[in-house]
């Protein structure tokens, strides 16, 4: 997005609004020549008939209001048009409409909205009154522009609230830009809010295989990513450790505790009511532990008959029935439009020579691909395969970065989008590679984005003051940026829960950890630009919008 005189103008009232926490109230001296709205006033006509003398007695001051601050939010609000006005607040009988058009679409962030702010609800199309906040849909807006999606213009004039957005996504963040507003101050000021979401991925991803996280527990981060306009829950539900939902076509896999079904789809549907895709995950070919302890047949063994931790044999069709049939039970448990099918950290391929160490392997994959085909393209084939079970269902598949190979007689689907973790794994790829070969990737660099819980392996907990200061959505891998030409194909960024050892926190400890680094995340996913509060005034803003 260019960088308008507008936009400049706006970023300096955001950074003079932040300055101002700081300051004492002040008023402002009576504009000359303006009436109580601000606007200017007109002389008398000509021929009119002659004033009527001054008083005797003291006039009354009219009253005069400043120039109006871009509302304090997380994210912050990317541009706000200020205006002299009173601005609004809630008042006893204020109330949310949504014309009875588009109640179908925005009943429930109308509902939502009254709830948090205490106010009245109203769909029956009468007329909006003064102090009432109005919710609709507007595909076209007045600049003949398209709007993009999940944007908004958020409006405060003439006493009211006006918030409008092309899907009821957009419509949604502006509720949360007012809610926001109102919690940290008591009022929005006068003025108008331009805003948009500059990824349209945006979010955290959770391991409750390793760690069990109760439906409560996920829950309340899913009403805390809203309130951030995050957008998507990743959730990486099996592992070498436990299985964590319950499954129907095969109990003998799921560990104790675990997630209901109808945990999961109490789950979905408050996703869903506040705009968030949750994102499962079977992770395969490897990470498969907890399966395989009720499927030992299934197991990856070596030349020397040494079983492989976590690894399917790949070469056994055995192997792939199993895994699709429970793909296909969780497809309709998890309607959102992607699914992530793993492929990281395969054992079989970490090793020096994965041919002669896996023979059984290389046989299937020459059987498949021919004579010079590798193990690395009968995963490959692998990933395809989930692939095609996920897209069937309409689905946009999901794979790790470190389960693409190249220069093999297999390539991956091209729609497979890249979950950019790392480049430290054998056969990982540095991630200008993955960009050259136009693929779409997303941002969940292990060097600022990875909370795993005990800090082994050298990771530290992030902190969100690196992910403020330092990270943006183009710094993939490590500290270095890719070039700004393929900003395009970043669709993203999520904050990674791993719980590798997974007693070092609690629950509590966790959500606690993670507030601020999400915060931070929040921030960059939504406006390029570099954030105009310093640390501190971010965190204090955070901490008083809890």
């Amino acid at each position: 997005m260019g960088r308008t005189g507008k936009i400049r103008t706006t970023a300096t009232a955001v950074a003079v609004a932040v300055a101002a926490l700081a300051l004492p109230g002040c008023t402002s001296a009576p504009a000359s020549g303006r009436t109580d709205s601000g606007a200017a006033s007109s002389p008398a006509a000509p021929g009119s008939p002659d004033p009527a003398p001054p008083s005797t007695s003291a006039p009354s001051p009219s009253r005069s209001f400043p120039l109006s601050t871009a509302p304090l939010t997380i994210p912050a609000v990317r541009t706000f048009e200020p205006a002299r006005g009173p601005g609004w607040k809630p008042a006893p009988r204020a109330r949310v409409v949504v014309a009875p058009a588009h109640a179908a679409a925005l009943a429930d962030e109308g509902r939502a909205l009254a709830r948090d702010l205490k106010l009245g609800y109203a769909e029956d199309g009468g007329p909006v009154r003064p102090g009432d906040v109005a919710l609709a849909l507007d595909a076209a807006p007045a600049s003949g522009a398209k709007a993009p999606p999940e944007s908004y213009t958020l409006t405060v004039r003439d006493g009211g609230v006006r918030i409008t957005g092309p899907d009821d996504a957009g419509v949604f963040y502006g509720t949360r830009t007012l809610e926001q507003a109102v919690r940290g101050a008591g009022s929005i000021g006068e003025g108008t809010v331009k805003d948009a979401p500059d990824r349209p991925q945006r979010g955290l991803n959770l391991d409750i295989a390793r760690k069990n996280f109760t439906a409560p527990w996920i829950e309340d981060r899913l009403r805390e990513m809203a309130d951030l306009k995050l957008n998507q829950l990743g959730l990486h539900f099996s592992d070498d450790q436990a299985f964590r939902i319950a499954s129907v076509s095969h109990p003998e896999i799921v560990s104790d505790p675990h997630l209901t079904q109808a945990e999961v789809r109490r789950i979905v549907a408050l996703a869903r009511s506040l705009h968030i895709e949750v994102v499962p995950e079977i992770d395969s070919p490897g990470h498969l532990g907890a399966v395989l302890r009720a499927h030992p047949a299934l197991q990856l063994r070596d030349a020397a008959g040494r079983a492989v931790k976590g690894a399917v044999d790949i070469s056994d069709p055995a192997a792939a029935r199993l895994v699709d049939e429970l793909l296909r039970e969780y497809l309709p448990l998890f309607p959102g439009a992607r699914w992530h099918v793993g492929a990281d950290e395969y054992q079989a391929l970490v090793v020096k020579d994965p041919q002669a160490s896996f023979p059984q392997l290389a046989a299937a994959a020459r059987k498949r691909y021919g004579a010079g085909a590798r193990v690395a393209d009968l995963a490959t084939g692998w990933l395809n395969d989930r692939a095609a079970v996920v897209r069937g269902a309409g689905r946009t598949p999901k794979a790790w970065n470190d389960g693409f190979f190249t220069g093999g007689a297999a390539t991956a689907a091209r729609d497979i989008e890249v979950e950019y973790w790392t480049g430290k794994e054998i056969g990982a790829r540095p991630p200008l590679e993955y960009l050259r070969e136009g693929r779409p990737v997303v941002n969940l660099n292990d060097e600022y984005l990875y909370y795993v819980l005990g800090e082994p392996n050298d990771f530290t907990y992030p902190t969100g003051r690196r992910i403020y200061e330092q990270w943006t959505p183009l710094v993939l891998r490590g500290t270095e940026a890719v070039p700004a030409r393929y900003a395009g194909q970043i669709l993203g960024a999520r904050l990674a829960v791993w719980c590798d050892l997974a007693a070092s926190q609690t629950q509590d400890q966790v959500a606690a950890g993670i507030r601020l680094p999400l915060a931070a995340l929040a921030q960059k996913v939504w406006d390029p630009r570099p954030p105009q509060p310093t640390w501190s005034q971010f965190t204090d803003l955070a901490d008083r919008l809890r």
